[in-house]
């Protein structure tokens, strides 16, 4: 007799089915994710602690990397000379990292928008052709891509040359993907029913897209700005080939320039985690408020992450 009786006369088979499902996760340890759970923390503990050892290092009261001297702002503010607040070499990286990722977000969220709308409205077969032009730059490697502009700038248009306006150009055109693909997905979300509806009821192509599109795009392309300027702020072969002085140096650049070969001191990692801060502060507000503009849609945090990060 397999099955349990009750004081109450009924049967249950619960006991088996338990003493079963023990007997299958013993055959097959996997039916339980414990080893995965495992690898997964091991994965975030390689993964973070050096940059938190590297956060927290920042704050240390002497020039020390590995020893522990107590806490202090000293790299931040206090030391005359070698901190953030009074290096004047670091503050032009900090500033050069904040004017690149304005003015590439700037410019190249504009041009993916109408790159968006006009593949998506083109129906032809050479479409095909340019839509995938538009995604290169997630197969073309970037160091190919920054040694290309490197020849562009020095060779093909060397009146431009390197500096700034090389590194912006480089960028916008790297990054130009983001929002033509993200901007895509929503208008393939959306669909036409919207303009036509517009357009039916008396507004002309301008109407339409001002008073209708863009109110309906606008959580994709905020969440392609986020993208963008978060990007291009711990961007690294672009702007280290096109930069060519001190003054377009941005923070990922001289960081690495000082620390490669040697010991950078503190006052990099106080660089590095200004750096850091500040891509978190981008992604939080970006989700804060693709969260914000999605109210009422279907979607749940995942979807929000999702697309912030280009996905």
């Amino acid at each position: 007799m397999t099955a349990a009786t009750t004081p109450a006369g009924t049967t249950t088979a619960s006991a088996p089915a338990v003493a079963g499902g023990r007997r299958s996760w013993i055959k097959n340890p996997w039916r339980r994710p414990v080893f995965l759970e495992g690898f997964t923390w091991l994965y975030l503990l390689w993964s973070l602690v050096p940059i938190i050892l590297a956060v927290l290092f920042s704050f240390n009261n002497g020039k020390s990397q590995a020893v522990w001297q107590g806490f202090s702002l000293r790299w931040y503010f206090s030391d005359p000379v070698n901190s953030v607040a009074h290096s004047t070499v670091l503050q032009l990286a900090v500033l050069q990292t904040l004017k690149l990722s304005a003015l590439t977000t700037l410019i190249a969220i504009p041009l993916g928008v109408t790159f968006a709308l006009g593949i998506h409205r083109w129906r032809s077969v050479t479409s095909v052709s340019f839509n995938f032009v538009m995604l290169l730059s997630f197969v073309i490697p970037e160091l190919i891509f920054g040694v290309a502009m490197f020849f562009v700038f020095t060779s093909l248009f060397s009146g431009v040359g390197l500096g700034t306006l090389a590194e912006t150009l480089a960028l916008v055109t790297w990054n130009v993907s983001w929002p033509a693909v993200i901007v895509q997905a929503r208008l393939a979300t959306i669909g036409n029913s919207y303009s036509e509806a517009a357009a039916d009821l008396g507004c002309n192509p301008f109407q339409t897209m001002y008073r209708v599109m863009i109110p309906l795009l606008s959580p994709a392309i905020f969440a392609s700005a986020v993208l963008v300027f978060s990007t291009v702020i711990d961007d690294f072969v672009i702007v280290d080939l096109l930069s060519n002085s001190a003054a377009n140096t941005p923070m990922s650049v001289y960081i690495y320039s000082q620390q490669h070969g040697g010991n950078g001191g503190p006052a990099l990692n106080a660089l590095g985690t200004i750096m850091l801060a500040m891509s978190f502060i981008i992604a939080t507000l970006g989700y804060i408020g693709y969260r914000l503009m999605t109210r009422g849609e279907r979607g749940t945090s995942i979807d929000a992450l999702t697309t912030i990060a280009g996905g």
